[in-house]
């Protein structure tokens, strides 16, 4: 090889990786996701791609990140656990930088593989555990964590004097992740704990119930998605049990509510975000959006909400890569969604706030009542115990 040509190879090297790198670069920026589509989660998994997909459109019509689009890499893996890692594999490997999951099976399947990779994770999965960059250093959470959630719940029915509590739970990784921190909780503070799995696919939970009224439950949390949820109210109504009934964030929502009726009436959410319609400032991009395109925020509900803004603070990371005039790479955006301080979502959320130290970047709850069929505010956001 003539020195020339060695010359020529050398410069054509460094201007590749130019291409890949935050400095001055058009290319667009990719980001893998999964999505439950058609699986057993797709009632609330839909609305949340929804988000995503949304705020990925509107911010590439709104110039990108200084000038390069997202690219999102997606596909429907209807909850397979085993589909969510092979998307997994072939979006990292088409040059994912970052990566969307969505419930605690998949989150938790990729746990390693992502800190392996180095690639920032996000999803819809609030276990606690994923907040602990010892444990997870790639991931990083929204939502504020379900046993932060139970112990705010807990909290509540301690303030009006209950001292018998019930966690009722969807039988998996996901309903049982709250389980230890309430009980603790509850015990620390003189007060019981008795917990109820909820078998997949039961129609009707009187047996547990029964059990929940013999024991003298005054305070129900039910850490569980909607349509469970919605048939033990309804147990709950027809029993005459006086009880209060909680639900965490999975089940705070309008699917609740609609399918519940009027055994809904009266019960409590404890929500990690605003709901639409309830005027925060960090709504209005969404509601703007969503009407130039024929609906709006009020029809997409709470889970879009919470699919955009989470879409929003990762890209916020790489925006910060960009500013800096980095590479846009995993490392740099965990460094970046680390130190870029308290991020302020317009009141949808209180400011997320990540650190080396602490990926919970959430720690607030408002609560909501369920009044004349729909979800009323009757707090501020409350900071975690």
């Amino acid at each position: 090889m003539t020195k020339k040509s060695a010359l020529f190879l050398l410069l054509i090297f460094v201007l590749a990786l130019a291409a890949c790198g935050g400095g001055g670069s058009d290319e667009a920026i990719k980001v893998g996701a999964v999505f439950d589509l058609t699986g057993p989660t797709s009632d609330v998994g839909t609305p949340y791609s929804e988000g995503i997909t949304g705020f990925v459109a509107w911010y590439n019509e709104n110039g990108g990140v200084d000038g390069r689009q997202l690219e999102l890499l997606s596909a429907d893996y209807a909850y397979a656990v085993d589909q969510a890692e092979q998307l997994y594999s072939q979006y990292v490997g088409e040059g994912a930088v970052v990566f969307q999951g969505w419930g605690t099976g998949d989150t938790e399947a990729l746990r390693s593989r992502v800190a392996a990779d180095e690639v920032p994770f996000m999803s819809a999965s609030y276990s606690d555990v994923l907040g602990d960059p010892n444990e997870a250093p790639y991931n990083f959470l929204i939502g504020t964590g379900y046993g932060a959630q139970a112990v705010t719940a807990v909290q509540r029915g301690l303030d009006a004097g209950a001292t018998h509590f019930a966690i009722f739970h969807h039988d998996s990784p996901f309903g049982q992740s709250p389980v230890a921190m309430a009980t603790a909780y509850a015990e620390a503070n003189g007060a019981t704990m008795d917990v109820f799995p909820m078998p997949k696919g039961a129609t009707d939970y009187t047996a547990e119930l029964t059990q929940a009224q013999d024991a003298g439950i005054e305070y129900i949390l039910i850490q569980n998605v909607s349509s469970p949820a919605a048939t033990l109210v309804k147990n709950v109504k027809d029993f005459g049990m006086d009880v209060q009934v909680v639900c965490l964030n999975w089940c705070t929502d309008e699917l609740f509510t609609s399918l519940a009726g009027d055994a809904a009436e009266g019960v409590l959410g404890a929500s990690p975000f605003a709901f639409p319609g309830s005027g925060a400032p960090g709504l209005e991009e969404m509601d703007a959006y969503l009407k130039a395109n024929g609906s709006s925020l009020e029809e997409k509900g709470l889970r879009y909400v919470a699919g955009w803004l989470t879409m929003k603070v990762m890209t916020a990371g790489i925006e910060k890569v960009v500013a800096d005039g980095k590479e846009v790479t995993g490392p740099n955006i965990k460094a970046a969604l680390e130190t870029m301080g308290a991020y302020d979502t317009g009141g949808i959320t209180q400011p997320i706030t990540f650190s080396a130290t602490d990926h919970a970047g959430n720690k607030a709850v408002q609560f909501f009542e369920v009044q004349g069929g729909k979800w009323t505010a009757v707090s501020d956001l409350i900071a975690v115990p």
